[in-house]
Parts: C-alpha cells; structure tokens; sequence
C-alpha cells in the first residue's frame, strides 16, 4: 500500500462574502464527496460559511484503488487535518469540524491556535451497542464545540446523553435525526431539513464565537 500519497487538494464551497471558513472532514466509511458531505456543505454556504473538504490518506488511496480501507490510526488522521489547516490562508476566521470520525478528529484539535471553534455533525460518542464513550478529551477541550446530533443516533442519542455534559460543548438535537440526520416518514420531516437546520445553528455558533472573542 502507498502511504506517500500527496495531500489532497481540498474540495472548496464558497459563498459570495464568507464570514467564516470550515475545514470539514468526512466520517470513517464515506469521502468528502459523499451525499452527505456535499448536501451539508451547500447548507453551510448558504449560511456564509467556505467550506473546505478534503480526504484522509486511507480514503484517498480507498477513492483512487476502488478497494474499502481501514482508517488511518488516529495520530495520522490528526496530522493529515493538521496539514489541511496549514494550508489554509487567514483571510477570515478559521473553524474546523466533520462528520462523524470527522468531527471526532477535529474536537482533538482545538488547541491549534489559527482554529476559533469546533462543529461535529452526527458525533461518534461510541460505537452502536458498545457504551465505551469517546469523550476523555472533552473536559479539556481548548475552544468551544458544538454538536449537532440526531435525536435517536445510534452513535449517541438524546436519551443516552440526557445527564452528560462539558464545560466548552454545546449539543444541538435534530429532531428524530439518525446519525446522517435522515429523520423517519412518520416525523413529518425530511434530511434536507434537518441539514438545513444543522447549517443555521453553525452559523449561530460561528456568530457568537466571533462576537464573544
């Protein structure tokens, strides 16, 4: 197997005038150009915000050989996000997040100093049926993080979490959103919502980070 690949260029949304830029990684078994990962990102530009993805080193070799790869051990995944956000210029403030694994890598990040804030969409807290929680770093999380999570994921739902809380984590729910936020027929609502819904909040979040700080 090729590990010396070469960074991956990022795949960028931009609005007009962005208020803001998101390094957004992608969760374990789907690449940046996923439905998901492009759905969410074309919500966050309506919102203002320059979206930056980009892919792993197992999922770009997964993505140009055809062949399911396992992720990268973690300290791999943090220094190939690190690069991406070396990469970026410092024209507007710069956030970081992902999907899933995505935002779990970047939540490990926080204390890089050009990062103002975190945003995890669908937060692996542990995996489906195994309550080991992947939350040990959240109480020293340097900037803030916010979660925006379906209400009955199956990585994390509303009635695992209800008594769980840390100081920089704001936790959002999408009502009756799965772990891609696809919320059931009988709920009224569609993803498309639930993604929008996501956006908005993100937005709301990046504001008030920018005005606090």
């Amino acid at each position: 197997m090729n590990n010396n690949l070469p960074m991956p260029s990022p795949q960028i949304n931009r609005p007009a005038q962005p208020i803001a830029r998101l390094v957004f990684a992608h969760g374990a078994g789907a690449s940046a150009s996923s439905d998901f990962m492009q759905w969410q990102a074309e919500a966050l530009v309506h919102q203002g915000i320059e979206v930056w993805r980009f892919n792993f080193p197992y999922m770009q070799l997964q993505v140009a050989e055809q062949k399911k790869r396992p992720p990268n051990p973690m300290p791999v995944l943090q220094q190939s996000f690190q690069q991406q956000i070396a990469s970026c210029p410092q024209d507007v403030p710069l956030f970081i997040g992902g999907k899933s694994m995505g935002g779990r890598v970047a939540s490990m990040l926080s204390a890089t100093a050009s990062v103002r804030g975190v945003l995890a969409f669908g937060y692996p807290f542990h995996a489906p049926g195994k309550p080991i929680y992947r939350t040990d770093h959240f109480a020293g999380l340097a900037k803030p993080l916010l979660i925006l999570q379906g209400s009955r994921d199956t990585f994390g739902s509303r009635a695992e979490l209800a008594d769980k809380q840390w100081p920089e984590v704001t936790l959002h729910w999408l009502e009756d959103g799965d772990h891609s936020f696809k919320p059931r027929k009988k709920s009224g609502l569609i993803q498309q919502q639930l993604i929008e819904q996501a956006a908005q909040h993100s937005r709301d979040f990046i504001d008030h980070v920018l005005v606090s700080s």
